[in-house]
């Protein structure tokens, strides 16, 4: 049994949307632009009705061949102007479809990727990133095919469909009802394939999206992949799921290819049945042979238009699935937002911290709290340092002191606000974070460092570097301050990488400072370094630090030991070794210098 994609968030609710009309979400996007979709609906009911006349003519040719040869002339000339009309018609359409096309999905991918970025991480928790950029990418492309041809080509079938076959009535009645019988036998094929037409898209695009969240995952972590070999691995799990995708794709391909075939035989065989008629007809001189071939072509029209519809139908319907999903991500709930009326900061912010007794579950580990009902104080210019070990909960402070999580429980504050009436944006600002990964973009080092201040000047970039110990490496790069640094910071060390961050950090100046572990990279030297400079630069912030080394536990106003989720000790470096406990306990087994690790193993 083929394995099954992973399910993509609302997968339930796109399961239970059977019909295209879900490209409706699309209006909203649409909406802006409705002079240009006026516009090619009229080109497009211009193209139509020039060809639904044009049969007229060529009964009248056909009727009148024997006639004078000036009247043949004019009805020739005017099937010239009206082939005219139709180019002119058919590729302004064209040209205001396609561009309404493209206009949309780009309207459509910065709306996605808008919605995307601001979300919380308890989103990414469940969802991959190469997910999301399928959806930006893959499903965006099929709607952009859609809204630039497919639909106009739809609606102008329909025009097609409706007017020869009110054409064909005024030409024969009797036949028009002997084709109609025909359509209750194609309409049924259409209806039982298109719906498992859906669902194998459906399954299909949801493969596409595993596909590229896999290579995305691999790819991004290629070093770790090299350096324990799992490229084999890599590539036979990614070749499994390129494989069902395929799988996947030729059991849509297979039932979109029987249901033209049965649809197209089906027409074609009844118009030719419905045509011996009419040819014993003309014979019997119950109709001209004109109106016989003026019906002909509108019989052949009408069965274009409906074995093209269904063809589009299987178009729609990935469309109307790639909208489903789309629309999935502009309406997902972040369980972080902000408030309707939201509250301002005081200037100057002071950055006092608090924590009135707060819990807190990540949403992929609700049975283990990392934090228990914590209370904290943090005073404006207090640098306090978080000590304990691994999984204590000392991340988790800063996460929801950035407010990338909301706590079940208790209030988190800064100057005396709930960060939950703040809008994000806002007290963000006040906050420098240099992380434990350091995040490096494909950049140069100017611009890296320039993240932390977007209006900086140069003199004040290369300030915040030399201040960070960063300086001397930045100007041994071939281009110094405007060499690119690679995708995730490839051409640089790991402290080199901490450095730059903590350059970042520097220039933002704001009056929160959080540091998470932020020289666990670097060695004596540039440690020592970058300590004097975290030091300069945390005078008058409120710095909170997660502990790493000796000197920095020493040198805290604070020092905050944690143990699951609980704060167990505070104090200062001397009072909680005379203490014991747990800091004792750390300080005994990992301090054997100034430089030594305080982190649990």
């Amino acid at each position: 049994m083929a394995r099954q994609p992973s399910p993509t968030p609302g997968a339930d609710d796109r399961e239970a949307s059977r019909r295209v009309g879900a490209l409706a979400s699309l209006w909203p996007f649409l909406r802006p632009y409705r002079g240009m979709l006026v516009a090619a609906t009229l080109a497009l009911i211009l193209t139509a009705t020039v060809s639904l006349i044009l049969p007229l003519a060529v009964r009248r040719v056909v009727d009148n061949f024997g006639d004078a040869a000036g009247l043949l002339d004019k009805y020739f000339a005017a099937a010239v102007g009206f082939a005219g009309l139709l180019a002119i018609g058919t590729g302004l359409r064209y040209a205001l479809v396609s561009r309404l096309g493209e206009r949309v999905v780009a309207d459509i991918r910065k709306a996605v990727f808008g919605r995307v970025v601001s979300m919380s991480p308890a989103f990414y928790e469940t969802t991959m990133t190469g997910e999301v950029l399928s959806r930006i990418t893959t499903d965006t492309t099929l709607i952009q095919s859609v809204i630039g041809s497919s639909v106009s080509v739809a609606l102008r079938n329909v025009l097609i469909f409706a007017g020869g076959l009110v054409l064909m009535l005024f030409t024969s009645a009797k036949l028009t009802g002997l084709v109609l019988l025909i359509v209750p036998v194609v309409i049924v094929p259409i209806l039982t394939l298109g719906r498992r037409l859906r669902v194998l898209s459906r399954e299909n695009q949801d493969w596409i999206a595993e596909s590229s969240g896999n290579a995305s995952e691999a790819l991004t972590s290629v070093q770790t992949v090299q350096a324990f070999t799992h490229e084999r691995r890599s590539r036979d799990r990614f070749d499994t799921i390129t494989e069902e995708s395929f799988g996947s794709a030729v059991r849509r391909i297979r039932a979109r290819a029987i249901m033209t075939v049965i649809v197209i035989f089906l027409i074609f065989t009844g118009v030719v049945g419905v045509l011996w008629i009419g040819a014993h007809d003309v014979r019997q001189g119950a109709m001209t042979t004109g109106a016989l071939v003026q019906f002909v072509i509108y019989a052949v029209m009408v069965a274009g238009s409906v074995a093209a519809l269904s063809e589009i139908w299987g178009e729609l319907q990935r469309a109307a699935g790639a909208t489903e999903r789309l629309v999935e991500l502009l309406r997902v709930e972040d369980k972080v937002r902000d408030p309707a009326a939201p509250a301002r900061l005081p200037a100057p912010v002071r950055g006092a911290i608090a924590f009135e007794g707060v819990t807190f579950h990540y949403p992929s580990r609700p049975a283990v709290p990392a934090l228990d009902d914590i209370s904290l104080r943090v005073t404006p210019g207090e640098t306090v340092a978080l000590v304990g070990p691994s999984g204590a909960g000392k991340t988790t402070i800063i996460q929801l002191i950035l407010r990338f999580y909301d706590p079940e429980a208790g209030v988190v504050r800064l100057d005396g606000i709930d960060l939950r009436d703040l809008t994000r944006e806002d007290f963000r600002r006040a906050v420098a974070l240099v992380p434990q990964d350091p995040v490096i973009f494909a950049a140069s080092a100017r611009e890296n460092i320039r993240f932390g201040w977007p209006e900086a000047t140069d003199d004040e970039v290369e300030a915040a570097a030399r201040a960070a110990a960063a300086h001397d490496f930045i100007m041994a790069l071939p281009e110094g301050y405007d060499s690119p640094l690679g995708e995730r910071g490839v051409m640089l060390s790991g402290g080199q990488k901490q450095r730059i961050a903590i350059a970042r950090a520097i220039l933002r100046d704001a009056p929160v400072l959080l540091l998470d572990e932020a020289t666990s990279a670097l060695d004596a030297e540039s440690e020592r370094l970058v300590q004097e400079a975290v030091e300069r630069v945390a005078r008058g912030r409120t710095t909170i630090v997660i502990a790493h080394r000796l000197s920095t536990v020493k040198k805290a106003d604070r020092i905050v030991v944690m143990e699951q989720g609980r704060i167990v000790a505070e104090g200062r470096h001397d009072e909680l070794v005379r203490q014991g406990g747990l800091y004792a306990r750390l300080a005994r087994l990992q301090f054997t210098g100034d430089g030594a690790d305080i982190s649990a193993a």
